[in-house]
């Protein structure tokens, strides 16, 4: 083999391999992401259109956290720390939310259940988090989840031995869709 064939293989090879990382990249979140919503990995939960069919009498403690991402103004709590429910029973939750400034702020939640083997075993059924908030300037607002912890923990050889699930939500501010940026501003008119 001559060295200008070599040379022309290795760089072949190079911009090849290149090329692969490049796509497994721009790959890797979604993969992750789908990895995570079958598997529950990193706390991801299930969602569901209704209620669980089947409610044991064995109960789980269901604990609730929120935070704020640094620089987002609201203020965001939850308007109950735990409640204890049985599993598959339906729960129902509130966190609230304060906008304390004089602007219009937009936010999104993103969310993660520990420990992270129950994470595909805690089904919400509606949430606030599916969906951009936005709070007016003063404005208070109290945001539900509805859930369940489907049954089918109980026979999970890890998430059996939870006794108690703890649902993570932080917030972030997001960019104002421009529907509402239009309809908030002041003294514009429109021809």
């Amino acid at each position: 083999m001559s060295l200008e064939r070599a040379k022309a293989q290795t760089a072949a090879i190079a911009v090849s391999v290149a090329v692969f990382m490049g796509c497994m990249a721009f790959a890797a979140v979604p993969l992750y992401d789908w990895f995570c919503r079958v598997t529950g990995y990193g706390g991801e939960t299930a969602v569901a259109s209704e209620a669980s069919g089947t409610v044991l009498e064995e109960t789980i403690k269901i604990r609730f956290d929120a935070s704020r991402e640094a620089g987002m103004p609201w203020e965001f709590k939850p308007v109950e720390t735990e409640m204890e429910i049985r599993i598959g029973e339906t729960g129902l939750a509130f966190y609230e939310a304060y906008n304390p400034t004089d602007r219009v702020v937009a936010g999104t939640a993103s969310y993660n259940v520990t420990p992270f083997s129950a994470g595909n075993y805690f089904t919400k059924i509606a949430c606030f988090c599916f969906e951009m908030q936005v709070l007016q300037p003063g404005e208070r607002v109290q945001m539900p989840v509805t859930f369940y912890v489907d049954p089918e923990i109980v026979d999970d050889r890890e998430a059996k031995y939870a006794h108690t699930i703890t649902l993570s939500y932080t917030f972030y501010e997001t960019e104002m869709p421009e529907d509402v940026t239009l309809l908030q501003a002041p003294n514009r008119s429109f021809n």
